[in-house]
Order: C-alpha cells, then structure tokens, then sequence
C-alpha cells in the first residue's frame, strides 16, 4: 500500500532547494509501486511528475499541483560479467561504487555528480573524459514504462535511447519512466579504479564554487557556434580546443559577457565558475527565472548565441 502524502514542500528534495509544495507526494521503490502510482494519479485525475534525485530540476514557487512520485534508493543492483543492471532510483554515486567494488572501469568521470541513475541516463549526464559523450556511451539497454493509454514496459536498445549531448529520448518523452538501466562496462583493478576516483573528487572540490546553499550544476548545455572567432578568441584565451571545432563551454561565453558574480534576489552566478547558478540562502524559482531570462538575453546580444538550458522545469 502507497503511502500518499499531501502539501510535501519539494525545495528539500532538490539541489537547488527551491520549490514549492506538490499536491500529493509518494516515494516508490520498485516498478510494481510506480504502477500503482500511476494508477493512483489517473484514478484521481491528476498529472504526475517523476522525480529522482532533484539535482537537475527547479520547481516553481507555487510548486506542483499533482501527483510526484519520487524514486528512492532499493539498493537493487547486480552484475552481468562486466555489466551492471540497476535499479533506476540508486544514486549515481551508489552505482559508480559498486562498480568499484566489483572491479569494474568506466563510470569514474561520473563520480561526485549528483542525482540518480534513471535522471543520468535521462540526460544523458557527463563530465571530464565522457563531457561530450555522457553516460549513454556505456548504456547496453533501458527498461522503461511507457504510460500512454495501457502502461506496459519495453526494453530500449541503446540505438532505440537515441542519445546526444544532454539528450535522450526519454527527456524528449515525459510520457517514459526509465525503471533500470543495464550499463556495459570493463574489468579493472579495484586500486585503480578507486585512485581515479579520487582524482575525479579532488578535481571537483578544486573547480566547484563554494559558498552556496543550492545550486544545480552545470545549468547550461555548451553552446555550438557559428562565429569562427570566437573560438579562435576561446582557444587563445583557455589554450584549450573547441569540441569538434565549434561547441565552446557554456562557462566562458557566460563569463565573457560579464556576468561572474551577477546577483538577483537570492541566486547569483558563481564567480569560479559561470555556469553554476547559486541559491545564496533565500532564492526563490522566481529569482532563477529572471536570473537565466537576464543571462540569455545578454549573451545573445554580445555573441547572437542562444544558450539552452540542461535542467527542467516544474510547476511552471
């Protein structure tokens, strides 16, 4: 039996720790749970949302007036010879040390990045080594519950997941709920593993801006551009290359414009680094609203780029 909650504030439930209550509120563990979920929203006609980890999403002040369903940790995750199946709810962190534990490579540059496995793999999320790629790259397959007219659930190859940068088909497809991911990785010393972990770890507590109550991340997808030189200017200025001759960091256009340490109401963008969106204590969804509609503008206008952002919005 469900235990549905009413008037749940979700600002606890999110990174960024800004948003309001959700009309109903239930925590699920198991596909079994999300169906009855389901029918629990459809029963009572009501939208529903699916949560996991929060780290990629701001709710609106008002929050969101039907059912969330929140998937937890089961600790449900085995391996396959060198692939992992896992529940979707198990926190990134959880699945990246259990794949140490079974001496098994590929999932390191993801250390330290927030949320869970379904939202990872919803967004295709990626850092370091696997930035541009993402977590897709080591997607064998996906079981996911497609919820229009009779719910049922279908295995996605990982052509059928049709991953891109920040994108997967899921993302374009809130009517699809990821409930595991079967991740194809490689045997690998444990001693080894674990040592780029913590390469990884020391890498993020040197980069990331401190100082902040919440924060989602990286809120910018990086841009692709069409102006040759700017990435002429980029490369001479970081002495780095762009990805695949045009695609530049989200962080230095952001910067370039002037908008390091920009404060409205209660968020400010970081000073370390730009693509980081900070809820300094009292941020509202409506300070991040007007905050993101500031930069965009500005970055439009100095450079004609159109950022995009990497998180979702709830409630709105």
């Amino acid at each position: 039996m469900l235990d549905i909650k009413q008037d749940i504030i979700l600002a606890p439930y999110t990174t960024f720790r800004i948003g309001g209550p959700a009309k109903f509120f239930v925590e699920v563990v198991s596909e079994d749970e999300i169906i009855e979920a389901l029918k629990y929203a459809e029963d009572n006609n009501l939208r529903f949302f699916v949560l996991g980890g929060g780290s990629n999403v701001i709710v609106s002040d008002n929050g969101f007036d039907g059912l969330v369903i929140r998937l937890i940790s089961s600790n449900n995750y085995v391996t396959e010879n060198s692939s992992i199946v896992s529940w979707a709810g198990e926190s990134l962190s959880s699945v990246v040390n259990f794949a140490r534990d079974n001496g098994l490579g590929g999932l390191e540059c993801i250390n330290g990045i927030p949320g869970t496995l379904g939202g990872a793999v919803r967004g295709n999320a990626g850092a370091y080594d696997i930035n541009e790629i993402g977590i897709g790259s080591m997607v064998e397959s996906v079981r996911a519950l497609e919820t229009k007219s009779n719910p049922k659930i279908v295995e996605y190859t990982k052509a059928d997941c049709k991953f891109d940068y920040r994108m997967s088909v899921f993302k374009g497809n809130p009517e699809l709920i990821i409930i595991s991911v079967k991740l194809a990785l490689y045997k690998k010393d444990r001693e080894t593993v674990d040592a780029k972990m913590k390469e990884i770890t020391q890498k993020r507590i040197i980069e990331k801006p401190k100082g902040w109550v919440g924060s989602t991340g990286s809120f910018y997808k990086n841009p692709k551009v069409t102006d040759l030189k700017l990435v002429d200017i980029f490369e001479k200025d970081t002495g780095r290359k762009a990805v695949d001759g045009n695609v530049i960091p989200a962080f230095w256009v952001i910067s370039e414009a002037g908008l390091k340490g920009k404060e409205i109401g209660g968020v400010k963008v970081s000073e370390k680094n730009a693509n980081f969106i900070m809820n300094m204590g009292s941020a509202t969804a409506e300070d991040v609203v007007i905050m993101t509609s500031f930069i965009k503008q500005q970055v439009r206008g100095k450079f004609g780029i159109q950022l995009q952002e990497e998180i979702q919005y709830v409630g709105f």
